[in-house]
């Protein structure tokens, strides 16, 4: 890596072309922090086959049913609505020339790059039999340059992965292709890292149907020879703000990099600055202060919050030696600062009170594919609408169009893990790596401010014993530091800490009195730390000791309440008689809460009823239970 300060150069006279505001983004792009003018979505109908395996489906398949992507198999809104298990299964839709053209393919953009926003849980890409790429991890992206395949056809001869030979082909941009994508998904492997998905064919306890195969959007998108693959964005303090770029394709040496910035809500130029890339390398670091916030007294005005989400659009750009431009791509950022201190959290180095809730982000019709692109923003608007500031997506990596909206309307959000349910060298292995995944694509978000690689010693049942798992919870923790050092860190989120930065615990007592006194004051936080917890789990374990970090109630709540037809395995910790009821134990909780000396933020469980979860403060179709007046004011004391 080569790290460069930059140089403050002039604005520049014109933008690149047509490039969108990343901030006025419609929330269709699949990566709303690096946009271009042009790009395919492939998603709608294709061929769909669960009925076997056969290694000569790489090329296609007959007597085909129809699926629509990106929704799982198991749901209803694919078309297949078959919620058994599903170990393998065959994806196949063409690529023709107005996919090209939408992708934006040209003389200016001569690569094609396949992208998949995620894929349960292995998947094997095939273009006109050939064999394109592989990828293992089912809520991370992927993509392959695909180039070859799609402007030449199948390449007779050309072995796959498989050692088989590929097969002729028609040649050319005038070509039909064969898109096949061959997703495996083991029901029964609890390695992978699965978050809420059950193992048993029939949902029980907390656990939900399961996803198979393609769950978020499948793209196209052309790219010039030499490009922008990657970008990041890092707040090194209150006024500045590092650029990680990733550059792909040969370069010459000498190359530039430009960043422009400006907020465009106040019409206002932020930033250019121009700094020479390395010789060598593919990945530069470029300083890009923002000069406005050297005086303290108005540096709140840009600062991004859920009160103040404000963000910051930014062209980067790739010039050759002569300045002349190789690739340019929009996105955005938000200026602030996360961290912990006093026992409390603390939001652009002030303590800040988090009123978070539990987002499932599974519907009826779609399971953990949102049923559309407006859902995402109309799930942060119920989360806004509700009191919350806040939002814990549980056991899930969401849909980056969800943080674009979480971003852009403003609620803080931990991205968590989701977590395999053995401890063994390749659930280590997996687990590490996809997390390790997830934070690099989401880092650049400023609404994420918290890190959950663990849950509930999920993976690491006998975490209070075993050094082996209590190393694996520290070696979690350590290597989202070492990729992040900007965020707090939960090691095992609910009970059973190693290595937090913020201490929190799970509990679902339903007496509002009751859990007054376990949150009371010192004298109750040093009984907790020093006695056996809520659902009788050490507070820490593994010489982990009270260094005076926030603490936090992350789950609790969870008042069953099913007003119109009842469910009969619906369940939830407490259960509420009528709805004035369920308002009056939801409000005496919440006066729990705002009365603790020591807590520094809670999490309500849930946003929504979830299968046999029916403990949501919203129906499954996100109708509210009771009016969202009177739910806000249960959340909000006010």
């Amino acid at each position: 890596m080569s790290s460069l300060d930059g140089i403050v150069a002039a604005p520049a006279t014109a933008s690149p072309d047509a490039l969108p505001l990343a901030t006025r983004q419609g929330g269709e792009y699949p990566r709303p922090q690096m946009l271009r003018t042009h790009w395919a979505d492939l998603d709608g109908t294709w061929s769909f086959r669960n009925d076997g395996d056969d290694p000569r489906w790489r090329a296609g398949f007959p007597d085909a049913r129809d699926i629509v992507v990106p929704f799982p198999p198991e749901s209803v809104a694919s078309g297949i609505d078959e919620p058994g298990f599903h170990p393998v299964v065959w994806y196949s839709r063409t690529i023709d020339r107005a996919d090209l053209q939408a992708a934006g393919h040209g003389d200016a953009a001569p690569r094609l790059l396949l992208h998949f926003g995620a894929v349960d849980h292995r998947a094997r890409v095939f273009i006109d039999g050939r064999f394109v790429g592989a990828h293992e991890g089912g809520h991370t992206p992927f993509s392959f340059d695909v180039t070859d395949a799609l402007t030449a056809g199948g390449i007779d001869g050309q072995a796959d992965g498989d050692g088989q030979a590929g097969i002729d082909g028609q040649a050319g941009a005038d070509a039909v292709h064969t898109l096949v994508v061959r997703a495996e998904d083991d029901p029964h492997d609890l390695t992978q890292p699965r978050g809420k998905q059950d193992w048993h064919e029939e949902p029980h306890a907390i656990w939900y149907r399961r996803t198979t195969g393609i769950w978020q959007t499948v793209w196209l998108e052309a790219v010039p020879t030499t490009s922008i693959e990657y970008l990041r964005w890092t707040t090194v303090d209150h006024q500045t703000l590092r650029l990680t770029v990733r550059t792909a394709g040969p370069r010459v040496g000498g190359e530039r990099l430009r960043v422009d910035a400006r907020w465009e809500e106040q019409d206002e130029h932020l930033a250019t600055i121009e700094s020479t890339l390395g010789d060598t390398g593919t990945e530069f670091d470029v300083l890009v202060p923002i000069a406005r916030q050297a005086n303290g007294q108005a540096e709140d005005e840009l600062h991004w919050s859920p009160e103040t989400p404000r963000l910051v659009d930014a062209t980067v750009a790739l010039l050759d030696p002569d300045g002349r431009s190789l690739d340019a791509v929009s996105t955005y950022f938000g200026v602030r600062t996360v961290g912990v201190g006093g026992g409390a959290f603390l939001l652009n180095g002030r303590s800040y009170d988090v009123r978070s809730v539990l987002n499932q982000g599974y519907w009826p019709d779609s399971h953990i594919a949102a049923p559309s692109r407006a859902a995402l923003r109309r799930e942060v608007e119920l989360i806004k609408e509700l009191g919350f500031n806040a939002a814990r997506n549980h056991q899930k990596i969401e849909d980056p169009r969800f943080l674009y909206w979480a971003d852009r309307l403003g609620i803080l959000v931990w991205g968590e893990a989701p977590g395999a349910y053995a401890f063994s060298p390749r659930a280590v292995q997996r687990l590490m790596r996809e997390w390790m995944d997830a934070v690099e694509r989401d880092a650049s978000h400023p609404s994420i401010v918290t890190w959950v690689p663990a849950n509930e010693s999920w993976g690491v049942q006998h975490i209070a014993t075993d050094p082996a798992q209590q190393a694996y919870a520290r070696a979690l923790a350590d290597v989202t530091r070492a990729i992040d050092p900007t965020r707090p860190v939960i090691s095992n989120d609910g009970w059973e800490h190693v290595d937090s930065d913020i201490t929190t615990i799970h509990d679902y007592e339903g007496d509002g009195h009751r859990l007054a006194a376990t949150y009371a004051d010192e004298a109750a936080r040093t009984e907790l730390f020093h006695g056996t917890g809520p659902a009788d789990r050490l507070v820490l374990v593994g010489g982990a000791v009270d260094r005076g970090q926030p603490v936090m109630l992350t789950e609790f709540g969870g008042v069953n309440h099913q007003p119109g037809v009842q469910r009969e395995d619906g369940w939830g910790y407490t259960t509420a008689a009528d709805g004035d009821d369920w308002i009056a134990r939801i409000t005496a909780l919440y006066d729990a809460i705002r009365a603790s000396s020591f807590l520094a933020g809670s999490c309500y469980t849930q946003l929504t009823d979830t299968m046999q979860e029916t403990n949501g403060l919203l129906h499954a179709d996100r109708t509210p239970k009771m009016p969202i007046e009177q739910i806000r004011r249960a959340v909000t004391g006010r």
